[in-house]
Parts: structure tokens; sequence; C-alpha cells
């Protein structure tokens, strides 16, 4: 029997916040065959709706006329989506089928729509991080996650920004039918086997500014080249030509964070890398990350993506290491 998922846009949509998913679950259900999923897409009138980048989507049912059971219902996200916050038959509409829902997804700022209906009440919930902070203070009963790829709290999925519906699909295929099924569809489509939701959504350069100072700008670069390297405050003061005291003010002052976090971010990230690309054992991943210990590895990889180095090769691993 095919999972029937229902996904809701608006004017001004982002239009891969629907066609990630939707692209996932239609793969799945090609390679599952009879078991597989059956996708409708709806808005509050039939008709064409663009998407933010111009592009239209025909819509045949509007949300008032579906009728349930619904497996999956996905609230997608995009520019516009404060502007329908106070569209009662938009966010209505989402209620009411979150009620003939099996489960409630959102992608993106779609969370925004799901907290105005009230289904993010007293549940854990993340979104794209742009959009993390009006979550935060216009629905103050939801807690706000910002840092996941995407959060389950019970039969509600959110996920982070625009490819982490990818994921988020990738989530509930497996979920649905396992991992296997999940990671031949990542294969068919040419993405990461997905990542866990605990993954963080922030990268190590986005994580850190660039700093105004050229020299601070090229010591950053010097850290990420060199993570096996003496890295400590006193070091890299010296690097840069500063006592430390000035140099830790004015290098957290222009990069966001400490030099020592800076640091632990830098070289979880070349651990990262050496996990993706290499078959070296966690000893040698450690100590050519700058890490030391495998004992540091897992707790500096817990710390910083939720997941353990192990669990995360098996994950991310390419072919070619």
């Amino acid at each position: 029997m095919q999972r029937r998922v229902v996904i809701v846009i608006y004017e001004g949509f982002q239009l891969l916040d629907m066609a990630g998913p939707a692209d996932v679950f239609a793969l799945a259900g090609l390679l599952a065959g009879d078991g597989g999923y059956r996708l409708e897409v709806t808005a509050v009138r039939a008709g064409g709706v663009a998407a933010h980048n111009g592009i239209a989507t025909f819509v045949d049912t509007p949300l008032g006329s579906i009728a349930g059971p619904i497996d999956t219902l996905v609230v997608v996200g995009g520019l516009t989506t404060m502007d329908f916050l106070p569209d009662g038959e938009l966010v209505g509409g989402v209620g009411r089928l979150a009620g003939l829902s099996r489960r409630v997804t959102s992608v993106c700022s779609g969370a925004l729509l799901l907290a105005e209906a009230g289904l993010l009440d007293g549940r854990r919930a993340t979104t794209h991080w742009l959009a993390a902070d009006t979550l935060r203070a216009r629905y103050p009963r939801v807690e706000v996650d910002a840092d996941p790829i995407y959060v389950k709290d019970g039969d509600v999925w959110t996920s982070a920004g625009v490819t982490a519906g990818i994921d988020l699909a990738l989530a509930l295929v497996a979920e649905d039918h396992g991992h296997r099924l999940a990671k031949d569809v990542a294969c068919g489509l040419v993405v990461y086997l997905h990542r866990p939701g605990g993954q963080s959504q922030f990268s190590m350069p986005m994580s850190a500014l660039p700093p105004r100072s050229e020299p601070l700008r090229d010591l950053q670069a010097f850290i990420d080249a060199n993570p096996a390297d003496d890295l400590s405050v006193l070091a890299l003061a010296r690097h840069a030509g500063m006592s430390e005291r000035h140099f830790s003010r004015v290098f957290t002052e222009q990069s966001g964070m400490s030099p020592g976090r800076y640091v632990e971010r830098s070289r979880a990230d070349a651990a990262r890398r050496l996990l993706e690309v290499t078959d070296h054992p966690l000893e040698r991943v450690a100590r050519e990350a700058g890490l030391g210990t495998p004992e540091t590895l897992y707790r500096v990889f817990r710390r910083h993506w939720r997941i353990s180095p192990g669990a995360y090769r098996r994950r991310f691993q390419t072919k070619e290491s």
C-alpha cells in the first residue's frame, strides 16, 4: 500500500524545499514498488503557484478539499513565509491536515507555519538558522534548537534550511523502509547518505567570521592547513606578532569566537575530512587532526556533530578512500 505524502506550498515558496523531498519520495516509491509513496501538492487555491525563483507548480486540489487519511504532511518554507503567517486559510488548513496525518514535517521556515498553527507547542524544533530567532521570539512555547539538520519530536519532524529537506526525507524513508532503501535513493540522487539529524547545520567556515585584519585571516588559513602544529594561544600570538592578551581579544572580537574554540572546531573539521577520505585508524586520525588521542577525538566529535567518529565514517566515507 502506497504512503500518501501531501506537500503544502504558497506563493513565493522555496522550490527546492518542495522538489528535494518530492524527488526523494518519488525515487523511493519507484524502488519500493507498491510499498512506496504517492505525492500530492496543495495550496490554498488550485492553479499555478509561483516559487520565489519564478517557476510555477500547478496545484490540482486546493487545501480545503484535501481529505484524509494522510501519511506524511510536508510544509515547505520560503522567503515569503512571514507574509503568510496571518493567512488564516493557510494556517488553519495546515492545522486541519495535521490532524489527518500520521506525521507532520516542515522544511526550512515552514516550521513557522507549524508553530503558528500551534503544532510545535511544547516540542523541540529546528528551522533555517536565519529564521531561528524569529521562531524563538514569536513562539516561546517552542523549544528552538537552531543547530541540527533535522529534529524529530514524536510524530512531528522539522528540518533546517533548503537542502536539509532532502536529509529529512531520506530519514523518513529510512524509518519507513530501512536504511538500505534510503541508501539506494541517496546513491540514485548522487547526494550524501543522509546526514544524521543531530549533525550541525553550521559548517566550520559558517561558524567563524572572516576577520577584518588580513594577518588574522592569514592566521585562520594557517590554523586550518596545519591542525597538528602547536596552535596554543601563545604560539598563535607569536605567529601574529602580538601579546597573548591582545591577540585573544582581537581574534575573538573579529572572528566571533575565541582562538581556542576556533582551533578545536578547525581540528574537528580536519578529522571529519580524514574520516571521509581515508581508512586511517582513529589513533592516526586523532594525531593528524591535532586532537592527540581517540578519546579526545570522540569527545570533540560528539560535542560538535553529536555523532561518534565511527558512525560518521560509516555514513560518509567516500568510495575513493
